[in-house]
């Protein structure tokens, strides 16, 4: 017979000290831009102030602040580099340019660095950057030239469909759908 389940645990007071040791095991396992690490901390902090009303957010939110200077100037944040590595990385897996400008600015980057990123992944891209990216998520997902040649005629409309819903424009969806079977070139 199974345990009755337990109401959770209420969060722990926050001090400068547990928040620092929360930080540090976040950065340890996420790569992350100085904004959507002050949300996560603020997260905490919030869920630490409505289990004890004695709590000042004010304060609180200052010692995040502090821990975001002092990370950002010891390197642990660097949005820059961060919007490089996550650009890469949605490219790589097929994600469209606009995809990948909505992402990184969900994350809390500036423009300014997204721009640089993707210029960045232009500039080691043969082609047209949205290209090579639609033909990586064709590949990945078995769309267009990397399909069964017998079903391919049936489902372009279908594998049409699945380049735009993830950002690409008709004329690159297109251009991959019905390229070569090798799915390198036209």
């Amino acid at each position: 017979m199974p345990s009755p389940r337990q109401p959770p645990r209420p969060p722990r007071p926050v001090t400068p000290d547990s928040l620092e040791r929360s930080a540090l095991r976040y950065l340890e396992r996420f790569a992350t831009s100085a904004e959507n690490f002050r949300r996560v901390l603020m997260r905490k902090v919030d869920a630490a102030a409505r289990a004890h009303p004695g709590l000042d957010r004010e304060q609180a939110a200052g010692w995040v602040e502090a821990l975001i200077r002092r990370y950002t100037g010891a390197g642990l944040l660097n949005d820059a580099a961060y919007a490089d590595m996550k650009a890469g990385s949605l490219h790589r897996r097929g994600t469209s340019t606009r995809a990948i400008r909505e992402k990184l600015a969900a994350k809390g980057v500036d423009r300014g660095a997204v721009d640089r990123a993707l210029d960045g992944l232009d500039a080691d891209t043969d082609g047209p950057l949205d290209r090579a990216a639609a033909l990586a998520l064709a590949r990945r997902r078995r769309l267009g030239p990397f399909r069964a040649p017998d079903k391919r005629a049936a489902l372009r409309d279908k594998d049409l469909a699945a380049l735009g819903r993830a950002g690409f424009d008709y004329a690159t969806a297109r251009s991959v759908i019905d390229g070569n079977t090798d799915g390198e070139e036209e």
